[in-house]
């Protein structure tokens, strides 16, 4: 009797019966791979946010000290740096009389952009992805055009547009398709991503034959599916309008930042300290994106082979 080798792939292991006749190839787990041993590859990544923690907190730390020290500015040093620190100069910010009016003219037009955006640009997107897709490019394009034009070319514009429509914009909600239009480039590409992370065609269609209408497809199930790319629209959306600063002093509204640019000139102290706590403001809302967004990690266990795909066993035939 002559023996016949059979060469198998590394990945499968061959049992053989009494009459050592190779069975068919049984599979095997793969060895794990583990993590690497090298202490280059973990000291890299915290070198790298050590030093984008300095590159963010040295800054506000300088301007914490200018704008919270009861200290003339070339007295500042080492040996005053834990003296006469006071939050006075904020709560003087806090008691200009055109403090709120602004706050709360900047959080409505921040309100208004929001909802005008979604409004615009989730059909928008849904349509395009669905019945245009080749469209999508153009898109892209049309909507990145606000961000490599420079807003003072939109405050030319403005400008000429103005004696013709000062109805429209004597009121201060007239800013909002601006601030739209300044915040397409950041609010598309998040409901855009949002759109690609999901079965937008199968959810749609599976919708459709359920009998409800397209209403009730956007809202009922497309918007929940969407929730992390509409709260990161959100809030790009907001920080572009809370922060902008040239529309709304060509048409002479007193938002939040033309309040600062002027309060700045009144109290420099106070006005630096307000813009401090703007910074940190915006800083955790960032954060609160971040905790919104973040998906849930799902827990994973390594891969356990069960018994018998890992020993090997022989199998008990009767003997011709």
């Amino acid at each position: 009797m002559t023996d016949h080798h059979i060469h198998l792939p590394p990945a499968s292991t061959a049992l053989l019966d009494d009459d050592d006749n190779p069975t068919a190839p049984t599979a095997v787990a793969p060895q794990s791979v583990g993590r690497p041993s090298s202490r280059f590859s973990k000291i890299v990544p915290v070198l790298v946010l050590l030093a984008c923690g300095f590159f963010f907190l040295a800054p506000l730390l300088t301007l914490a000290r200018h704008s919270l020290q009861n200290v003339p500015a070339f007295l500042l040093g080492r040996e005053t740096l834990f003296k006469k620190w006071a939050l006075t100069p904020v709560t003087l910010a806090f008691k200009d009389p055109a403090f709120w009016p602004a706050l709360s003219l900047s959080l409505k037009l921040a309100a208004g952009t929001v909802l005008l955006t979604l409004g615009l640009l989730i059909p928008t997107a849904v349509w395009t992805h669905l019945r245009v897709p080749k469209a999508r490019s153009l898109i892209e394009f049309v909507t990145v055009l606000p961000y490599m034009i420079p807003p003072i070319a939109m405050v030319a514009g403005i400008i000429i547009v103005k004696p013709h429509a000062r109805w429209f914009l004597n009121s201060d909600l007239a800013l909002i398709p601006f601030y739209v239009v300044l915040a397409l480039p950041f609010t598309y590409r998040s409901i855009d991503a949002g759109l690609r992370a999901i079965d937008l065609r199968t959810l749609v269609d599976a919708s459709r034959s359920l009998g409800a209408g397209w209403g009730a497809t956007l809202w009922k199930v497309l918007l929940p599916n969407m929730r992390a790319a509409i709260i990161s629209a959100a809030f790009l959306t907001a920080a572009v309008v809370i922060g902008e600063f040239t529309i709304a002093d060509t048409l002479l509204k007193e938002t939040l930042p033309r309040f600062q640019a002027t309060f700045v000139g009144r109290e420099p102290q106070a006005g630096y300290a307000l813009n401090l706590l703007a910074l940190l403001v915006t800083t955790l809302l960032f954060v609160l994106l971040s905790v919104l967004t973040r998906k849930r990690d799902v827990s994973r266990r390594p891969y356990v082979p069960p018994a018998d795909l890992t020993a090997p066993s022989t199998s008990t035939g009767a003997h011709s």
